[in-house]
């Protein structure tokens, strides 16, 4: 009686092949993280500090990663002059450290994050999900906190989630 309706086709299909914008650029599955983070207008201070890291191989290798990036505003919140000097030569290694604290091996999309989990970062330090709902956060080493404000950009290599606040390792 229902086995007509099973050969109904679901959206994930197509939720996962179209993209998501985010800085005023579609962010689309065939491009890998940076590629989709370089378009974005919200993310140009990350992609500066990626560059500045040497970490954009790393991010347009195989993965897949699970990447946490702040945007613009999130750099914003720093001290004045705080990312002027992280993207010096001499402060690369605090920088990479930084950055990889916000990178998680794998491809974690929201709906695979509840509340308490403990992902260990590549910089091998953890963050903690604080899930509520839809609304998901991260506590980083320090007690900092930042939410995700678009999650589940898919990338060719793994998914990224804008956050509003740079996360900060303990060290």
């Amino acid at each position: 009686m229902g086995g007509t309706m099973s050969t109904t086709t679901t959206t994930t299909s197509t939720t996962s092949t179209s993209g998501v914008m985010v800085g005023g650029a579609m962010m689309t599955p065939d491009k890998d993280i940076v590629d989709n983070a370089v378009g974005s207008a919200d993310h140009t201070t990350l992609v500066a500090a990626v560059k500045a890291a040497g970490l954009v191989e790393t991010l347009k290798g195989a993965g897949p990663f699970t990447v946490f990036a702040p945007a613009n505003s999130a750099f914003d919140k720093l001290p004045a002059g705080t990312v002027n000097s992280l993207v010096t030569p001499e402060m690369k290694p605090t920088l990479t450290k930084i950055l990889t604290y916000h990178v998680v091996p794998g491809r974690l999309t929201a709906d695979q994050l509840s509340n308490g989990q403990v992902l260990t970062t590549v910089e091998g330090e953890q963050l903690t999900v604080m899930k509520s709902g839809s609304s998901v956060m991260l506590k980083d080493a320090k007690g900092g906190m930042a939410t995700v404000t678009i999650p589940n950009v898919i990338s060719s290599n793994g998914v990224t989630h804008v956050i509003d606040t740079v996360l900060m390792p303990a060290k």
